[in-house]
Parts: structure tokens; sequence; C-alpha cells
């Protein structure tokens, strides 16, 4: 039987538990636990349908990332999590070491990255790969050898769906390796990536389906019509071109 690691994104898990389950308490101590409750239900629930031979945790650290350097806006955007999540992160972490499952996280990079680097490294030793994630990022890592479960929108909290190529292409609208090309031209405003203004999803898909990704329209920008599209792309090739670098998860990480 052929090997499968289990890869699960603590952070966007628990993130997604918290926001999708009412609160839920310990009668004893009112201690709030609807994060926890969720994260454990999503994870005994890939591990009986998956079967994995092996699995691993990623979480993200609190110091900033590469990304932060080079967009101090980058995430900028977002409010702070509530007490009551970040408390939760804590149990979290409990229940994962009282699974056994090994952590990973490094300084500098994000969970995401720990997930494409060690998704990349399974890949090359011909071992399958599912991440069980909360966050739609991980859809450009979807290859032969790496599929992505995530939450259907709009229906319950454990009900999923396994994202391969096919399935990605449907939903975006170009393959999952110029998902961050997609970021790069449309912006992503949950991680405050700019993006070139005036430039929605729609048309960076058709752009993409063109030409290809953000490196390939700028060979050929002469070639993008119309012409104020075309201007357009001009005047915000450097910030197409950051977008890209923050768009883009690491796969080999030191």
């Amino acid at each position: 039987m052929k090997k499968l690691l289990l890869l699960i994104d603590g952070n966007a898990l628990v993130h997604h538990a918290y926001h999708a389950l009412p609160p839920l308490t310990v009668s004893k101590t009112g201690e709030v636990v609807n994060a926890v409750y969720g994260f454990a239900s999503m994870l005994i629930k890939a591990i009986n349908e998956l079967k994995p031979s092996h699995c691993a945790i990623a979480f993200d650290r609190k110091a900033p990332t590469f990304r932060h350097q080079l967009f101090d806006q980058y995430k900028a955007n977002r409010p702070p999590a509530p007490d009551e999540l970040i408390a939760q992160l804590g149990r979290v972490r409990q229940l994962v070491e009282a699974f056994n499952m090994p952590i990973f996280e490094l300084d500098g990079y994000e969970a995401d990255d720990v997930l494409g680097t060690l998704s990349h490294q399974a890949s090359s030793q011909d071992i399958d790969t599912v991440i069980v994630t909360g966050d739609a990022d991980t859809m450009q890592l979807v290859s032969p050898q790496v599929k992505v479960l995530y939450p259907k929108p709009r229906r319950s909290f454990s009900d999923t769906m396994l994202y391969d190529k096919a399935a990605v292409s449907q939903k975006y609208g170009v393959n999952p390796e110029h998902i961050a090309d997609l970021k790069a031209l449309a912006g992503d405003q949950s991680d405050n990536i700019p993006g070139v203004s005036g430039i929605g999803p729609v048309t960076a898909a058709k752009l993409i389906q063109q030409f290809g990704g953000v490196d390939q329209i700028y060979a050929r920008i002469d070639e993008v019509t119309p012409p104020k599209l075309q201007a357009l792309l001009k005047q915000n090739e450097d910030i197409a071109r950051k977008s890209k670098k923050l768009a883009t998860i690491v796969t080999q990480m030191p």
C-alpha cells in the first residue's frame, strides 16, 4: 500500500473551527473549547477516513515573516485574534502532543511554507499528501501527489471537499501552479496583498489562461489588449511582482 502523509494546518483549522462553531464551554470551569472540539473532530475524521501512514502538524510563529519584511502592510488589515481563541491554541497543542504528532514551525515563515516544504519533500519520495486546512492559499500546492481537504462553503463545519487539480481549476479558473499569479494580479484582501488595482479575479484568470503566469504576461506585455489593460499592467509591474512573492508558498525552507 502506498504511503500517505496527512498534514494539518494548525492555526488555519483552529481559526476556522472557532468561527464556525457556537461557543462550547467546560461545565466546571467555563473555559471556552469550541475551537479545540472542532479541531479534534476534524483531525479524528481525517485520520479515520484517510488512514494515513504519517501525520504532522504545522503552526505559525508569532515572529514576523519574510513577507512582512517585503511588505510591512502584509496582513495588516486583520483584527487581533480574540483572547478566547488565543487561549485555545495552547489546548490544541496539548491535544496534538497527546496524539504524539510531530509539530513543525520556524521563525520567519508561515505554516503554509512548512506545509509546502513537507509536501514537496514527500512528493520527492513518492509519498502522497493530503493537507487539511481552512486556508485556501494552500490550493497552489495541489499536484498529482498533493490534495487539499477544505471545508465546503456555507455547509456544516465537518462537510469538506478533497481538491485535486481539476477541482482547483474549476473553482478558480486557473491551474494550481497559477494560484499565486492570480493573487499577484487580482490581490488577496484576506492577506492584504495589493495586486494590480483595477484587475479582478475574472480578468486575471483570462490573462493567465492566455499568456501564463506573471513572468510570461510581462514578457509578452505588448500583446495584451485592450490598451487600457496593457497600460494598467505596465504601470503596476513592480507591485504585481511583489504581490507574486507575497502569495507564493515556499516549498524549500532552510
